[in-house]
């Protein structure tokens, strides 16, 4: 089963009050992945977007912060995958602490992102992830199976591209 964040001190985040995880990556046996993740919202560009619309392939969820300097740090390595994975897989942003969506959207045109993130400063979006994903963890990444359910997961900074590739081609 997942495991709920490595780290339990707030340190080295500069006074943000996150944790950022140590990488661990969680693989679920696909006879224990549950229920399928109901998540609906608004992305960056006020477009609904809903996780059930996207089954039928696997879906990695990326949480992220723009003032989070490890996501910030990945970002590079998500964009080339989302470009590596293609109609493959979908990749989906769920963009949380941002006050408002003009500062997620400045980061998307930055790091020139290609696919959608909902926005969520609040966190509730997290509730979907109950049980298996602290809601202070950022970043972190799920890889959905193509029936919504939670096949895997990175909490903290994705180690390299290989590493999530491989998650995603396994189910495939």
């Amino acid at each position: 089963m997942l495991l709920l964040a490595g780290c339990s001190s707030t340190g080295g985040t500069e006074g943000k009050q996150y944790i950022s995880g140590d990488g661990r990556i969680t693989e679920v046996p696909q006879a224990d992945r549950g229920d399928p993740i109901e998540l609906d919202g608004q992305t960056l560009d006020g477009q609904s977007l809903s996780l059930g619309d996207l089954r039928g392939k696997p879906v990695v969820v990326n949480i992220w912060w723009s003032g989070c300097p490890p996501c910030r740090a990945e970002q590079p390595m998500l964009n080339q995958v989302a470009d590596e994975l293609g109609s493959s897989a979908q990749v989906v942003g769920i963009n949380i602490r941002d006050s408002s969506p003009v500062i997620g959207s400045a980061y998307v045109r930055k790091f020139d992102v290609p696919y959608p993130s909902l926005y969520d400063p609040s966190g509730k979006a997290l509730l979907a992830f109950q049980g298996r994903l602290s809601p202070r963890t950022i970043p972190a990444t799920l890889v959905l199976d193509s029936q919504g359910r939670i096949a895997a997961s990175i909490i903290g900074r994705v180690p390299t591209k290989l590493t999530l590739t491989d998650l995603v081609d396994g189910l495939t």
